[in-house]
């Protein structure tokens, strides 16, 4: 499986060069080939952007080749969907189609609604037409874009370039005196909400530390990702993100860290609890 863009590397896009090999070395060794497709439509504009020969395609061209090298995919349509909820499976194997359609009616509902009110299958219906326009694409990609440059400028780094979904800052190097076993980038994540309102997540040593044998190591890297929805931020939007990266930036070498409190046997991202490691998570 390819997920494109790349979520845990930064928002980076999949050229169509890797996507196309990778399919050729799966075929090879007979190994089923898919795409994690959430943002289908933000990395097929990069590939416009970016990759020789894509120029000059429109985005549907550039996401039906992508699609051609696959055996299916997995489809969360709360993003490149448009839509507030749910997703899909695609399959070209017909055999395999129904025995997941099976194991669809036992868990959420008949093949032809798959647990969804119609008015959300109407949804990612329009959605997955309408995410394919330029003028949509060109907006979205721009504004993460546009906050980035923002960053530049007071020298708050971040993962370059600037992906399509969101915005990684790189907590490890923003807050290098917080120990990595002390969380920077949740702990930037923390100081980001209290004191500007601004929800993000740390992909860094909480989600990938710990190993199989159950000791703990730091991560590679240390990320705050701010992700942007879609159609529901305006540019005065983004111009209040960038006053409180700003704001925080200030604070940074006041910044402390977290304890973990409660940690969970999986997936401790989503549900491990932390409280402050000195009492207070910025220091006067």
């Amino acid at each position: 499986m390819i997920t494109v863009t790349n979520n845990s590397g930064g928002g980076q896009p999949v050229s169509m060069a890797n996507i196309g090999a990778a399919s050729a070395l799966c075929r090879k060794y007979g190994v089923p080939f898919y795409l994690d497709a959430c943002r289908f439509a933000e990395n097929a504009w990069f590939i416009k952007l970016r990759e020789e020969g894509y120029a000059d395609k429109t985005p549907l061209e550039i996401a039906q080749e992508m699609f051609s090298y696959v055996d299916g995919c997995t489809m969360s349509a709360k993003k490149d969907g448009l839509a507030n909820i749910d997703g899909f499976l695609a399959l070209n194997d017909d055999d395999l189609a129904q025995r997941c359609k099976n194991m669809e009616i036992l868990g959420e509902g008949f093949p032809t609604y798959g647990g969804l009110a119609g008015y959300d299958l109407e949804a990612i219906a329009v959605g997955l037409d309408e995410v394919l326009q330029e003028d949509y694409l060109h907006y979205r990609i721009r504004s993460v874009e546009y906050l980035g440059e923002c960053l530049a400028q007071a020298n708050i780094p971040f993962v370059k370039p600037t992906g399509g979904h969101a915005l990684y800052i790189d907590a490890k190097a923003m807050l290098s005196h917080i120990p990595w076993n002390e969380y920077p980038a949740w702990a930037l994540a923390v100081v980001l909400y209290v004191e500007g309102g601004v929800r993000s997540v740390g992909i860094g040593s909480v989600m990938f530390g710990r190993q199989p044998d159950g000791s703990e190591k730091p991560a590679a890297m240390e990320l705050v990702r701010l992700a942007f929805p879609r159609r529901v931020y305006t540019q005065s939007h983004v111009d209040y993100l960038a006053e409180v990266l700003l704001y925080v930036n200030d604070l940074r070498d006041r910044i402390r860290g977290l304890r973990m409190t409660y940690d969970p046997a999986v997936l401790r991202h989503f549900t491990a609890h932390f409280e402050p490691a000195y009492g207070q998570m910025v220091v006067d």
